[in-house]
């Protein structure tokens, strides 16, 4: 669990970034997945767009914490279709 403050700060940081990660009609494929965690380790955070298509009749929120589950990320924030994912660096 992320501290309050620690929380609040990454979505100070990315609310002014655009989203690094769209997540389109496929899906959260494989190589979605792949590239989340490249830039999880790469950056520490990830804001990505979820499209309508690729909800298949499921919550925004089911989906984002699927990805954030399967890269093994925190879950930060869910606005809208637009997701934010932390996970702690190895040197940090």
């Amino acid at each position: 669990m992320i501290p309050t403050k620690k929380r609040f700060r990454i979505k100070r940081e990315l609310s002014a970034e655009n989203p690094t990660v769209r997540v389109g009609k496929n899906g959260a494929t494989e190589k979605v997945i792949e590239e989340i965690s490249r830039q999880l380790k790469k950056r520490g955070m990830v804001k990505m767009r979820l499209l309508k298509s690729a909800l298949a009749n499921q919550k925004v929120q089911a989906v984002a914490s699927g990805i954030a589950q399967q890269t093994g990320a925190e879950l930060i924030d869910v606005r809208g279709h637009t997701v934010m994912l932390y996970k702690r660096r190895a040197g940090s």
